[in-house]
Order: structure tokens, then C-alpha cells, then sequence
């Protein structure tokens, strides 16, 4: 699985969900809808997520994907230059900065499939979206800011 972008997995999952004959529907699960958290440190445990899909008899698998946009990294940016920060506050505007360099990368994958009322989740990450979500959380606690495009 690459480091830093997840597109070429992003093409593999949907192969391997369309060779196992289910369908795939673009949606992002949110946290309010009752969750499982698949759990595996295998790069490819999404294949038996897959698998274990297919096995529940669900019909489809809900995709979702966060590539990061320009925008996106803009705004955090100006967010984070534009608050004071006092000492005990570490924000490292170079670790921000580098984020420039992943604009277009997908940095985020989620699966799903509901069985019993429950949704089953798959999510995979990259250590860039990881700390971009952690700098995101910083500037909203600073000053609101919000960028949340998973649903494009």
C-alpha cells in the first residue's frame, strides 16, 4: 500500500468488491450511525472486510474518500498564521506547510456494509491525513474553522 496517497488501493478495492459481485455505493458513515470498527494491522485486511461483507449477504459496500484540496490546506494554513500561539501551544507551521505537497493525494478510505441494524467499517489512512486532521482539530479549537469534504 503506498505511504502517502491511496488511490492505487482505493483502484484494487474496487476491483476486488466488483469481483465478489457486490455492488459499490458512494457514501461516507458517519459517527452518529452505530458502528463495528474492522480491526486489522494487515495492509490487507480489507480484503476480509470485503470478504466478510460478501459472507453477511449484504448487496453493497459504501466507499468513501478524502483527497486533499488545495482550498483545504489554504484555509488551515491562514487559520494557523493568523492565531497568536503561546508557548505551551505546539503547532509546527513547517509540519503544516508540508501538507502542500499531498494536495491531490487521497490520504483517507472508509468501507462499510450494514448487517443487523449495525454498520461494519473499514477505514484506512495516511500518516499526512492523520496529522492533518490533528492540525484541523487545532485550528477549529482556535478559531471554528471547518473543512469537512468527505461527502464530494
Amino acid at each position: 500500500m503506498p505511504a502517502d496517497n491511496l488511490l492505487s488501493l482505493k483502484d484494487d478495492m474496487i476491483a476486488f468488491i466488483a469481483g465478489h459481485g457486490l455492488r459499490r455505493m458512494p457514501a461516507y458513515v458517519t459517527e452518529e450511525v452505530p458502528t463495528v470498527l474492522f480491526e486489522d494491522d494487515d495492509a490487507d485486511a480489507w480484503k476480509d472486510f470485503v470478504e466478510h461483507a460478501k459472507a453477511a449477504g449484504t448487496p453493497f459496500i459504501t466507499m468513501s474518500e478524502v483527497v486533499l484540496e488545495k482550498t483545504d490546506v489554504t484555509l488551515l494554513l491562514e487559520q494557523l498564521r493568523d492565531h497568536t500561539f503561546s508557548d505551551d501551544e505546539e503547532i509546527d507551521m513547517d509540519d503544516a506547510e508540508t501538507l502542500v505537497r499531498h494536495i491531490g493525494k487521497a490520504g483517507y478510505l472508509q468501507l462499510g456494509f450494514a448487517h443487523q441494524g449495525v454498520m461494519f467499517l473499514f477505514e484506512t489512512s495516511t500518516e499526512w491525513y492523520d496529522r492533518f486532521q490533528d492540525l484541523m482539530e487545532a485550528a477549529s479549537e482556535i478559531g471554528g474553522l471547518v473543512v469537512d469534504d468527505r461527502d464530494e
